[in-house]
């Protein structure tokens, strides 16, 4: 299941968990994927989301993400929550233990991600979730938009 929402608690609202829209060094998602680390460790990602979070579920974003980079979300992981480095600090880690994309592959991945949902396979999916908060399809046309929708950055 991708970023779980539940009807009863829409929005659901995480202090700490920012955009996947957000870029760290040009690139989405990465910034947001440190956060689910970080408030998973600190015990605050709703326990649902456990079954999204790193590479569980092959589609997720962050097993794309990870993909991507060619890194271990493991590792990542570890890595994220050792010390206190930045994201720009652990995204450079994650360039010297993967693939450090280039600028063109960088634009391909965020519109690759920025986009899933409208028109593809993820589209179905990005319905049932508008129907779980009780949305109509089409109310949004991107998983990105939904899940700021959902998260309460985004209003209909």
């Amino acid at each position: 299941m991708l970023y779980s929402a539940m009807a009863n608690s829409y929005p659901t609202i995480i202090p700490g968990l920012r955009s996947p829209f957000d870029q760290i060094k040009g690139i989405v998602h990465f910034g947001r994927m440190l956060d689910k680390m970080r408030l998973a460790a600190a015990g605050k990602l709703p326990p649902d989301w456990e079954a999204s979070r790193g590479v569980k579920a092959p589609t997720s974003f962050d097993s794309l993400c990870c993909k991507f980079l060619q890194i271990d979300y493991a590792k990542l992981e570890a890595e994220t929550l050792k010390d206190d480095r930045s994201d720009e600090q652990l995204l450079e880690w994650a360039f010297q233990h993967g693939h450090k994309p280039t600028e063109e592959g960088i634009e391909i991945w965020n519109a690759y991600m920025t986009k899933r949902g409208w028109r593809d396979s993820a589209t179905q999916r990005l319905n049932e979730r508008l129907a779980q908060i009780g949305l109509a399809p089409g109310t949004v046309q991107t998983m990105f938009e939904f899940i700021d929708l959902d998260e309460g950055r985004r209003t209909v």
